[in-house]
């Protein structure tokens, strides 16, 4: 059996083979042409490099525009968004939660107030969940409380309940101030404002914006396969789970 070659003298192979060598100017040694993608860059020996480090891929970034009552609403966030949250890696999937819907603004006195599709009760949990993650500010801190939420017997009246169990660390009394103070009610003129931008305008309830963009077609399937959508579109190094995947259907949207 032949002798193994030692790294170093492969290393000088490497460097004085017709062809073989790096790009003028590298100053590494040959053993770490390949240790980073800038590494191999500056040394001009990619190809040579099969298994660098691939850069990391943007998220897809996913944009929810809701009602806290809608029923269409509830059932895409609690059937759909929060199981796709929990089963792919945090940098695959980006967030945004806009609780407004097809509510109206109007000011009066300098002050604004909201009327809801669904009353008065739902105004109220639009804001409380606007509040919520206000105070909360991570966002794996608030989502599962509004998954709890919109997914329990009222919208309005397990706040507590929720915070309880999926983030104690969040002081409801901050919370409440927040729904019944100016903060509230800024937060509400923002996610109308928000709403009230869309491009094209929002027709119903869930609208659903993917990197930026709503059309029909990723509004359906988005509501087909949300997990399946987001496994396609994302540019990174894929999970097991993104293998494929079947969800619930759910109820129609909440029209204006």
């Amino acid at each position: 059996m032949a002798p193994a070659v030692p790294l170093a003298v492969l290393a000088l192979l490497a460097l004085l083979a017709p062809g073989l060598g790096a790009a003028p100017g590298c100053d590494y040694p040959a053993q770490r042409w390949c240790s980073s993608r800038d590494t191999a860059a500056a040394c001009q020996v990619e190809s040579r490099c099969p298994r660098l480090p691939q850069p990391a891929a943007a998220p897809v970034e996913l944009s929810l525009y809701y009602e806290s009552l809608c029923p269409a609403c509830r059932a895409f966030l609690v059937l759909k968004l929060f199981p796709t949250w929990l089963l792919l890696p945090e940098e695959m999937l980006n967030i945004t939660l806009v609780p407004y819907g097809n509510a109206q603004e109007r000011n009066f006195s300098g002050k604004w107030h909201f009327q809801c599709q669904h009353g008065p009760e739902e105004c109220l949990g639009n804001m409380m969940e606007a509040c919520l993650m206000h105070e909360a500010k991570n966002f794996s801190t608030y989502f599962p409380v509004i998954f709890c939420l919109e997914s329990g017997s009222s919208v309005t009246k397990n706040l507590e309940a929720c915070l309880q169990i999926y983030a104690p660390e969040v002081d409801i009394g901050r919370v409440t101030a927040c729904v019944r103070g100016d903060t509230g009610v800024a937060l509400m003129h923002h996610n109308a404002q928000l709403t009230e931008a869309l491009d094209p305008p929002h027709q119903y309830v869930p609208w659903i914006t993917i990197n930026g963009k709503h059309t029909d077609e990723l509004q359906a399937q988005a509501e087909a396969s949300l997990l399946g959508l987001v496994c396609h579109l994302y540019q990174g190094e894929k999970p097991e789970i993104c293998g494929g995947s079947k969800a619930p259907k759910i109820p129609s949207g909440c029209r204006r």
